[in-house]
C-alpha cells in the first residue's frame, strides 16, 4: 500500500498489476472496515480452554512425528532420551506446568492434539527456573524437527492485497498467500543465504500442477 501527498490511498489490483485508488471520501473504510459496538475479547472467558495433554501422549505423539524422519539406530537414541524424560524430569516439569494452567484460568497457550507447544512449554518452565537443560531437549532430532525452514499462513480479506511473513530461520522461507475467488496471491521472503527467485519458480510450478489437475488437464 502507498500513499500519495493528497492522502490518496493506492492498492494494488490482482491479477493484472493495476493500482486502484480510493480516496477518504470515497466510502471505502466502511465497505471494509466496520466498527463493532462488541470488544474484540468479548467473547473470550466463554470460550472452552485448551486442556494440557497427559505428557504420555505428548511423548507418543512425538516419537511418531521423529520415526520416518530418523534411522532405526539415531530413533533407539532418541526414544529412549524421550521415555527417560517422560519419567525423569519431564514428569516433574509436566506436574509444574499443569499447576500454573491451574491457576492461569484466563487463558490456555496449549494445544491437546499436539505436542510442540505442550515441549516448549516445559523447556520454556525449565529455563525460567533456572534448571539444567534436559538431555532431552539437547538430542539433535528434537533441535532439527524444531528447525522449520517454511514460516506459512494465510490471510485472505477484500481489505488488504497481499500480505508476507518473515522466515523463522536464517536458512528459511516466509510465506504469505491470499486464496480469493479467481486468483491467489504469494508474498515470498528470504535471507540472502536462501535462493528465493528459485523457490518462487517451485510455488509457481507447484500452483500450474493443482490447477491441471482441477482443471482436469495431465500433469507435465
Amino acid at each position: 500500500i502507498r500513499q500519495n501527498p493528497r492522502n490518496r490511498v493506492f492498492t494494488p489490483r490482482l491479477p493484472d498489476g493495476s493500482w486502484q485508488s480510493y480516496s477518504k471520501n470515497d466510502g471505502w473504510q466502511s465497505e471494509y472496515l466496520h466498527r463493532s459496538i462488541v470488544p474484540t475479547m468479548h467473547y473470550q472467558k466463554s470460550l472452552p480452554r485448551l486442556p494440557i495433554p497427559k505428557l504420555e501422549d505428548t511423548i507418543r505423539r512425538y516419537l511418531a512425528a521423529q520415526r520416518p524422519l530418523l534411522s532405526d539406530d539415531d530413533y533407539s537414541k532418541t526414544e529412549k532420551m524421550a521415555y527417560e524424560f517422560q519419567k525423569g524430569v519431564g514428569k516433574e516439569l509436566h506436574s509444574e506446568l499443569v499447576a500454573q494452567d491451574k491457576k492461569n484460568k484466563h487463558t490456555s497457550y496449549i494445544s491437546g492434539q499436539g505436542f510442540d507447544r505442550h515441549l516448549f512449554a516445559m523447556q520454556h518452565l525449565a529455563t525460567s527456573k533456572g534448571l539444567p537443560l534436559p538431555a532431552f531437549y539437547q538430542d539433535t532430532a528434537y533441535s532439527t524437527m524444531n528447525h522449520n525452514i517454511l514460516s506459512s499462513s494465510s490471510l485472505t480479506s477484500p481489505a488488504f492485497s497481499f500480505g508476507g511473513f518473515t522466515p523463522m530461520v536464517p536458512d528459511g522461507f516466509g510465506l504469505g498467500y491470499s486464496i480469493h475467488k479467481e486468483w491467489i496471491s504469494c508474498f515470498i521472503s528470504s535471507y540472502p543465504a536462501r535462493n528465493v527467485t528459485e523457490f518462487q519458480r517451485c510455488v509457481n510450478k507447484s500452483l500450474e500442477g493443482i490447477f491441471s489437475v482441477v482443471e482436469g488437464k495431465l500433469l507435465r
